[in-house]
């Protein structure tokens, strides 16, 4: 992989050098085990990178509509979730592109995040982001409880490794934070 741009600028027609805006954003309710991985994969990212000014990170928790303004007209979306898709438990996937309105077609609880009721709204808005990439872990438990399954919490660090690799490969100007001895 390139190592990322110094600067986060677009240089196309289109962007007129205006900085390309990006969002992270961590979805899931806390208090019921495993759906808490995007929240704390978006909090692991804020604690191990330092991200540019135009990359907000967001802990979505179980937020929906009060969203639309972050998340309108973006560049680029990475949702950090929790997926059910059939794989094994723990297993991290990536989804993008076609794949996408699959994806948002089940929820997986009833707490969860309405993403797709805002993702449709940015669309009736014309204010989609460019560009959406989900980056989630299949789920073990969905009881109540404040604590991940093990096998979950080990995948939050990975989730955050995986979503800095995308904005970098973006040319995002997204910098490991030194981890003390």
């Amino acid at each position: 992989m390139n190592a990322p741009a110094a600067a986060a600028v677009c240089v196309g027609p289109a962007s007129a050098g205006q900085p390309r805006r990006a969002v992270v954003l961590g979805i899931g309710n806390t208090i019921l085990t495993d759906e808490a991985a995007g929240v704390r994969a978006v909090e692991a990212l804020e604690r191990g990178w330092k991200l540019p000014e135009n990359v907000l990170a967001i802990d979505g928790g179980t937020s929906g509509m009060e969203m639309i303004e972050d998340l309108s007209n973006l560049d680029f979306l990475v949702v950090l979730d929790v997926v059910k898709t059939g794989a094994a438990p723990g297993t991290v996937v990536k989804i993008a592109g076609d794949e996408i309105p699959v994806f948002f077609r089940s929820k997986l609880s009833p707490h969860q995040i309405a993403l797709p009721d805002v993702l449709a709204s940015l669309e009736l808005l014309d204010t989609m982001p460019k560009e959406i990439v989900v980056l989630g872990v299949e789920l073990i438990s969905l009881e109540l409880g404040m604590e991940m399954t093990p096998t979950i919490a080990a995948k939050v660090p990975v989730l955050a490794a995986m979503a800095a690799e995308e904005l970098a490969w973006r040319g995002y100007a997204v910098l490991p934070l030194k981890q003390a001895p």
